[in-house]
């Protein structure tokens, strides 16, 4: 199930014996019979990884339903929005016209979601975000038809934001991608950190050399540095920062996008005692977690990253759906209904939508360490943030 082609054909037999049974005039998606997911991720550049985490989380709950999401076989397609919107917007049409399917999910980034979102709510088919969430979509653009079961943008960086104004921190370095969600994140660092913003940059969302921001952060003399660079863009960029030998004299921040397994695996040990935030970590206590991260490491070799956790979470949320409707998946005032009241155990623990789909949780601060196995690998260290909504919901008047 570790390849995208190998996840539909496993998934796609539980729906194509489904229609056997029901007979061939049957349309493979009915809602009475099956349930179909369009998962268009990231899964080629400098992104892949993010996309192939959600898509092996999303795969690992289906494979814990038995091949079925609320009981109803289960038919995933996966496919690469190559991180283009253009891409993205074309296959998320054909799978909205083509296809038929009843759920979108996948999107890493947001300027790809901006694009995916229009024919996705125009058809009204149900978007559930397991990464992207625009500042748009929480506020003035809420959609009946498009769910968070990730966060808000901002989220992860105001934890941050607060956590290094808590520590003293008092002249601090910003870098982030030049798109939506790079915009979002340090909007989000600076509502809640209240020092000096020594030097503010914004790149390429390709670039992966970073030797003049570097200079420039040097030349700045910063006491931290905070990044939002999700997946190679942070690889590199941690890599260089500690090469030119800056973490000696600066503290490095992030959010949990630039600091989680997938970032570690690359870098290795330069990366203990860097602090980041997450809404999920891999050593959180509950039932649901610890059979995820158990079964993901079995399943896949490898400990998740909150990008899997997020995958793992929207196919049990939609799980829910189909259940609390009971597959009546045509009635989609029930499916809102059922996906707002989000009866499902997220590993993340408590989880609870607000009025503009977004979730009010908790935040974590989290340190990468050595473990007890000497791996390199994240610690939970406290709460930042307890029952933490968003900043735009008030600007959403949610259309019924």
């Amino acid at each position: 199930m570790s390849s995208t082609f190998g996840f539909r054909l496993v998934l796609t037999r539980f729906a194509l014996a489904s229609a056997m049974v029901a007979g061939a005039a049957m349309p493979l998606a009915h809602a009475a019979d099956s349930v179909k997911v369009g998962l268009l991720s990231t899964l080629s550049g400098p992104g892949a990884g993010l996309g192939v985490d959600i898509r092996d989380g999303f795969a690992l709950a289906v494979k814990h339903g038995g091949g079925k999401l609320g009981g109803l076989p289960a038919e995933v397609i996966v496919a690469d929005d190559q991180q283009s919107p253009d891409v993205a917007r074309q296959t998320a049409d054909r799978l909205i016209k083509r296809d038929k399917v009843d759920f979108m999910t996948g999107v890493v980034f947001s300027n790809v979601m901006l694009a995916v979102g229009a024919p996705t709510f125009q058809a009204k088919t149900f978007y559930i975000s397991a990464n992207a969430g625009p500042s748009q979509y929480a506020g003035e653009q809420c959609n009946p038809y498009f769910f968070s079961a990730s966060w808000q943008n901002d989220n992860l960086h105001e934890a941050v934001g607060k956590t290094v104004r808590d520590k003293g921190f008092k002249r601090v370095a910003l870098l982030a991608p030049n798109y939506p969600a790079g915009k979002d994140a340090l909007a989000g660092f600076k509502r809640f950190y209240k020092g000096e913003v020594a030097l503010e940059t914004y790149t390429p969302l390709n670039q992966l050399d970073y030797g003049s921001e570097l200079s420039r952060m040097r030349a700045a003399n910063a006491d931290a540095v905070y990044i939002f660079l999700p997946g190679g863009l942070g690889i590199n960029f941690i890599k260089q920062f500690v090469g030119a030998g800056l973490s000696k004299d600066m503290t490095l921040f992030g959010p949990g996008f630039s600091a989680d397994e997938d970032v570690i695996k690359a870098v290795g040990e330069p990366m203990v005692g860097m602090f980041n935030t997450s809404q999920w970590a891999h050593d959180i206590d509950n039932a649901a977690n610890r059979k995820f991260v158990s079964d993901f490491q079995k399943e896949y070799g490898r400990l998740p990253t909150l990008y899997a956790a997020q995958g793992y979470d929207v196919a049990r949320l939609i799980d829910s759906a189909v259940r609390d409707t009971k597959g009546k998946l045509d009635d989609k005032a029930a499916v809102r209904k059922a996906l707002e009241a989000a009866r499902f155990e997220s590993v993340r623990g408590a989880f609870k939508f607000n009025k503009n789909h977004f979730p009010i949780q908790d935040y974590y601060l989290r340190v990468i360490t050595k473990d007890s196995q000497g791996r390199v690998t994240n610690r939970t260290l406290a709460p930042v943030f307890k029952g933490h909504a968003d900043a735009y919901v008030g600007d959403c008047k949610m259309p019924s």
